[in-house]
């Protein structure tokens, strides 16, 4: 006979939520999606390790986040009754991260969800010619390092549920034709054999794994006047990135929502799955 849902997670924390007494290891937290996610999980119980860069690639052209950022999003964690440790970390740096997520898990315990978030987008009319490999290094190398320096919690754990941002990008050949946007499909596509793999390797563990697939977020990533330009110079473009259902672009907290769920028991059984949240973009192709 099944098991009934167990909603609180080992007991830390008497809290009603759908992830509550857990906590949660998100890059890239300083705004945007990242923000998001962490205070969607913090609404439903969880307590949060917040990580980001907090400065700037010289290959990026919009601004990136920052220590004020990071701050606000601890400030809005806490407002909601909720723990979050806080650290500047550069996805890219492995020795950094580890001690980011030890200092963590020192604070606020084991975890049990994982969000490989970080990412950039570095579009500009003018390419760098260290776009390519940067944007190789922090969206898929930064992933395959939140993932390693945070695994063994998970299964010193009894398990848990690990979410890596992937995109549209990582479903179809978009982005067109700089080193950014072949990077940037390139590496998204990495993503989705990073999960797939993980998730045959650590299923053992009791450790789910599965990809989120956004369409265009509002967030600054996106909404910039380089993304802006690099979009109206190239229409093929626009028009491969135009979704299905009337909306231009979805809401953080419309990722958010799907990773609450597969981060929770509800999806405790689903695993190596590609999630779009898309508008239907994919759905043309």
């Amino acid at each position: 006979m099944q098991e009934p849902l167990d909603t609180h997670s080992k007991g830390r924390n008497a809290l009603a939520g759908r992830v509550a007494g857990k906590v949660a290891f998100i890059t890239g937290a300083a705004r945007g999606q990242g923000r998001s996610h962490a205070l969607r999980l913090a609404q439903e119980g969880a307590d949060i390790i917040a990580v980001d860069i907090c400065k700037q690639i010289d290959s990026v052209p919009y601004p990136m986040s920052t220590q004020e950022d990071l701050a606000e999003t601890a400030r809005l964690v806490e407002a909601l009754d909720r723990r979050i440790h806080i650290a500047e970390a550069d996805v890219r740096d492995r020795a950094a991260m580890q001690a980011a997520f030890d200092a963590g898990v020192a604070e606020l315990g084991p975890v049990d969800i994982v969000l490989g978030n970080a990412g950039i987008a570095p579009m500009s009319l003018a390419p760098s010619p260290d776009e390519w490999r940067d944007v190789l290094d922090v969206n898929l190398t930064g992933v395959y390092n939140t993932v390693e320096v945070a695994k063994q919690s998970l299964i010193d754990n009894g398990g848990g549920a690990i979410v890596l941002t992937s995109s549209t990008a990582g479903n179809n050949g978009m982005g067109g034709d700089s080193p950014a946007g072949l990077s940037y499909t390139a590496s998204k596509h990495g993503v989705v054999g990073l999960m797939r793999s993980y998730a045959n390797i650590l299923a053992q563990h009791s450790i789910r794994v599965n990809t989120v697939h956004p369409t265009g977020v509002n967030t600054p990533m996106i909404n910039n006047e380089y993304m802006q330009n690099f979009l109206q110079r190239d229409p093929s473009m626009g028009s491969a990135m135009t979704n299905a259902l009337p909306v231009d672009v979805v809401e953080p907290i419309d990722i958010s929502n799907a990773i609450l769920f597969l981060a929770s028991d509800e999806a405790r059984y689903v695993t190596g799955v590609v999630f779009p949240v898309d508008a239907g973009v994919t759905n043309k192709k």
